[in-house]
Parts: C-alpha cells; sequence; structure tokens
C-alpha cells in the first residue's frame, strides 16, 4: 500500500473477517468434506483473527513506525507465524499457507507499489503454498479456488489498460485499482466454488459446494467492499448439505487435533509417516522454527508424542467430531424445520461454561442455563482430551470449566493450560453446586471475573448427598444396599432411606433460605414423600424438587 502505516492493512483485514463472520453459520453447514464437522468457518474466522490481532499487537508496539522502517520481512514473519499459529482445522491451516504464500510475494519487493500485477504474483504464490502444504490435494476444494482465481487475474493483466502504479498514485486510485483487479478474480472464484461438485463426488453426493472455496470467496468480497468503501459484491448463498453424514473415511476417527511446535531445524515432511499412522487428514506446515500441525485421530496424545524431542508443543486445540457431526445435523434439522423469521441474534457471548454432568435431568437444567454440558458418564471421569474437545465446542472466545468432582480437577486443569482458547477451572466438588455456580455466568464478563463470581457462589452453598453403599462398612454401620447420607464430604447417616435422607435434610436446614433436590435413578421415595421429609425440616424453607436422573446417587442435593 502506498500508505505508510498499517491502518489500511489492518482495514482489509478486518473487513474480510467481518464480511466471513456475516456468513460463518452457512459456511459451516455446508462443511462436509474432510468430515461433516460443521466448523470451515469457525476455523477461517480464527485463522483472519489472529492475523488481525497480530497486526494490532505491531501497531502498538511500533506506534508512529512506517512499514519501510517496520520492515516488510518482519511484519510478514510476523502476520505469517500468527495465522499459523491461530490456524484450526483443515481449512484454517490452508488459509494460513494462502496468506503465507501472499505475504512472502508482497515482502519480496520492498518499496515496490502494491498493484495488479503484484496481487497476480501474490496470488499465484499463496495457490503454490496451500497446495505444496496438503499431500493429495484435491481439486473442487479451496485449492482449486484459489488456484483458478489466480489464473484469472494473470490473464486479466494482459488486457488491462493499467497495471502498474506511479510511485507517486493516490491511494484511492490504488485501492480502486486492485479492488477492480480483485472482483475479476472474485467472479473466477465463485465459478471455481459452483463448479466443485463437478470435480469432487461427496460434494456432489451431498449437494453442497466446497465450504472452505466458498469462505475463500466470502473474505474477497470483504476485501473488495474495504477498499471501495462500499457494500461487497452480491454472492450466491448456499443451501446445506442434503446428507448430515456423508460416508467418508475421516469420520472413523473422533479427535480434530490441532497444535504447534516450536523448535529449531524442524522438517515437516519427517513427521507425516508417524502421523499418518496415527489418523489421517494430517496436515504439517510451517518452517524450520515453527510447525503447525493437524490430524484426526483417536489418540492426541499419541500425535504430540510424535513431536516430543523436536521442541515444545503449544497451542493445543482438541475437537470432538463425533460431536460436532451430530450438532451440525441438529442445527441443520431444525433450520429446515423452521418457516418463521428467527429472531434477532443475541450479542456474541465473550466467555462461557463447560461443566461435567451425568443424568439426562441434570444435564437439561445446565444447558437451560447456557452452559455446554460434557457427559461425564456414571463415574463423573472424563479424559483430558475429552475436556479439552469440550473447551473447543463451547461458543465463546474465553471458558469457565466446572470439573464437578474432585477426581476431575487434575485433567480439568491440564485441559485449561493446553487449551488454544482461555480456560479457568473453578473447582466445583459435585454436580448440584455446579448448578449453582453457573447461575453467576455474565457471557459478557470475562473467564477470570465470571471464575470469581462462581466461586463467591459456591462458598454460600452447602451440599448434600444419598446414595446405596456398594459395599458392607467395616465397621458395620450399614449394609450394601443401604442408605448412606452425607453433608459435604461428611458421611453423617446411614440405614433407613427416608431416615437417612430427613437427616441430611435436617443438616442442610440451619440458615437455608431454599434446598434443591436433585433426585436420581431408582431412588426409592417419590416425590411427595421428599416434599414431606421437607417440610419437617422448619419453617420458611423452600424445597426445589428436580428429576436429575443420574446414575449413582439416590439424591443430589444443595442449600443457600
Amino acid at each position: 500500500m502506498s500508505d505508510p502505516s498499517l491502518l489500511r492493512f489492518r482495514a482489509v483485514v478486518e473487513a474480510a473477517l467481518a464480511q466471513l463472520e456475516s456468513r460463518r453459520d452457512e459456511v459451516n453447514d455446508l462443511n462436509v468434506f474432510p468430515v461433516a464437522d460443521g466448523d470451515t468457518g469457525d476455523n477461517m474466522a480464527l485463522t483472519l483473527r489472529a492475523v488481525l490481532q497480530e497486526i494490532d499487537r505491531l501497531a502498538a508496539a511500533e506506534q508512529d513506525r512506517t512499514i519501510d522502517e517496520i520492515g516488510r520481512d518482519e511484519i510478514v514473519a510476523s502476520v505469517a507465524r500468527a495465522a499459523l499459529l491461530g490456524a484450526r482445522g483443515n481449512s484454517g491451516v490452508i488459509l494460513s499457507q494462502l496468506i503465507r504464500g501472499a505475504a512472502e510475494e508482497l515482502a519480496s519487493r520492498p518499496g515496490e507499489l502494491v498493484d495488479p500485477v503484484l496481487i497476480g504474483a501474490a496470488m499465484a504464490r499463496a495457490a503454490e503454498q496451500a497446495y505444496g502444504s496438503v499431500r493429495e490435494p484435491a481439486e473442487g476444494t479451496i485449492l482449486t479456488v484459489v488456484r483458478e482465481m489466480a489464473h484469472r487475474i494473470a490473464t486479466e493483466l494482459a488486457h488491462m489498460p493499467e497495471t502498474r502504479l506511479d510511485p507517486d498514485a493516490a491511494p484511492e486510485h490504488q485501492d480502486a485499482l486492485i479492488a477492480d483487479v480483485l472482483e475479476r478474480a472474485l467472479d473466477a472464484g465463485q465459478q471455481s466454488v459452483a463448479r466443485g461438485p463437478d470435480l469432487l463426488p461427496i460434494l456432489r453426493e451431498a449437494g453442497v459446494v466446497d465450504a472452505g472455496g466458498y469462505g475463500l470467496t466470502v473474505l474477497f468480497a470483504g476485501v473488495v467492499a474495504a477498499l471501495r468503501g462500499s457494500e461487497p459484491p452480491e454472492l450466491a448463498h448456499h443451501e446445506a448439505a442434503r446428507v448430515t453424514r456423508p460416508q467418508h473415511e475421516s469420520s472413523t476417527y473422533r479427535y480434530c487435533t490441532n497444535f504447534a511446535v516450536i523448535g529449531s531445524g524442524l522438517d515437516a515432511r519427517a513427521f507425516v509417516g508417524a502421523l499418518e499412522a496415527l489418523g489421517d487428514s494430517v496436515l504439517v506446515v510451517g518452517d524450520a522454527k515453527t510447525l503447525k500441525v493437524h490430524v484426526h485421530t483417536d489418540d492426541p496424545d499419541a500425535a504430540t508424542g510424535v513431536f516430543a524431542a523436536a521442541g515444545e508443543i503449544s497451542h493445543l486445540d482438541v475437537a470432538d467430531m463425533h460431536a460436532q457431526v451430530e450438532e451440525r445435523a441438529e442445527r441443520i434439522a431444525s433450520a429446515s424445520a423452521s418457516v418463521e423469521t428467527s429472531p434477532a441474534a443475541a450479542p456474541a457471548a465473550r466467555c462461557g461454561v463447560l461443566a461435567v454432568a451425568s443424568g439426562t435431568g441434570i444435564q437439561r437444567l445446565y444447558e437451560g442455563l447456557g452452559v455446554h454440558v460434557l457427559d461425564g458418564g456414571a463415574t463423573l471421569n472424563p479424559s483430558t482430551y475429552d475436556l479439552l474437545a469440550g473447551i473447543h465446542a463451547v461458543g465463546a472466545d474465553e471458558v469457565v470449566v466446572l470439573p464437578n468432582s474432585a477426581n476431575v480437577f487434575m485433567a480439568a486443569e491440564r485441559a485449561a493450560e493446553l487449551s488454544e482458547k482461555r480456560a479457568v477451572v473453578v473447582r466445583s466438588r459435585s454436580q448440584q453446586a455446579g448448578l449453582a455456580a453457573a447461575v453467576a455466568l455474565d457471557p459478557q464478563r470475562d473467564a477470570a471475573a465470571n471464575a470469581a463470581a462462581m466461586d463467591a457462589a459456591l462458598a454460600r452453598v452447602r451440599t448434600g448427598a444419598i446414595a446405596p453403599a456398594a459395599r458392607d462398612d467395616a465397621s458395620g454401620r450399614f449394609h450394601a444396599g443401604e442408605a448412606v447420607g452425607f453433608l459435604g464430604d461428611e458421611l453423617v447417616a446411614w440405614g433407613d432411606p427416608a431416615e437417612t435422607l430427613r437427616q441430611v435434610l435436617a443438616g442442610l436446614a440451619s440458615g437455608a433460605e431454599l434446598i434443591t433436590c436433585l433426585s436420581g435413578a431408582g431412588a426409592p421415595l417419590a416425590d411427595p414423600e421428599v416434599e414431606a421429609l421437607a417440610a419437617r425440616t422448619g419453617d420458611g424453607i423452600e424445597l426445589e424438587l428436580a428429576a436429575g436422573g443420574q446414575a449413582a446417587y439416590w439424591w443430589l442435593l444443595s442449600a443457600e
């Protein structure tokens, strides 16, 4: 750009991101290749957001220095690395390589204005870089789209009346000329997207175009709009897939695993074979100091282990593709069933909550509070990678994790440490306490502020539980199958279920205004009997009774 500052560069990236965000769900719902996980729009947006954040960091650090004073090489290296580290999924990694290729071409010509000739060279290098990053390129995808856009520019240059710019060219003239050539490329991109199903059978079978290719045209429309200061060029909308689970080999693996490796003397090719032995959809890109790795696998730990001696692992992100496929199918089915105009969208959440829970009723209670639930099974014992995938699935940039069991604390804290998202663990020791904490969520606060509010809520909650004894007591107090009652972690009552429940209720009642009781599967007392026992604990205490459906406990209780 002729403008010596980063401002125009930032405006273009910001407009591309904004346009992509406006069609992010549409791009997600097209996603069937390489697996129908419905996150292509998310992954491309995260890559662009990382670039925008790096530009802001450079602008703040360098302040009044011009682009040439900072150095194009330094800017390109910083932006390319930010795109690489921020990339997630196939689409995000490939987009990071497009950005890297284009940026390196622009940096290779210091002092030269960005004009149609340089744009053409940058697009060609971007396509070459992207193709080189994929071991078995598939035509009909984003790769084909960028190659055909680059070819259109090369063809158009021979017929354009003005292709080079005088060093004194006005910024407005430069922007208009670049916008013109990019709009011609965008036309070729749209044609390529529409032709995708003819080249890739899985797209044809699903009745969709390639999500990544379409996403690329969307962000280019944003660039053209920014350069012209106008509305973006019109783009066709595309219907979501007819099928929700196209048969493809990647669907056999569970985790979409992404991470960075920081070291020295790194060679991407040296690691591909070992990763392909663990899964598929393998991408390893970067340079001698930084690699970004993407693989679909059932064993993320083994995937990171491939690089144990190579360098430091960071930016680890794990997504449960099986859950993503289910969520995408439900989203598309829901959209297809609705013919009414959707209500105005709520503001995007800055912070969300992941809660480990067991029992259909308890899970519904959490979901009613806007919490993303990770099914912990009867024993509430998810793995670190289950938790990482859960953090990934929360629709917010920051996440508070409610482990809801002391046994989950270590895995949750490890997942938060590894997560690419900012994640904070609140040490909730039970599901019923976690519910009280979740009420304190404010989606517009950051994770630290929400965690503090939830810690304060937990401090006001006392908990109790009644379960059938798993075995005879060594001291002879109770036998297997009889009731055992707890206040917090302390055993306080045992024997008859009704009497045990009465004692736990009495222990919780002192100073309480509300007692919540979640009945589990096979609870031996009906709700009216529980209500009668609660009524005997004291005046003025409100009982809130709900079906929790948990397997291990007859009743879970909390007092506030």
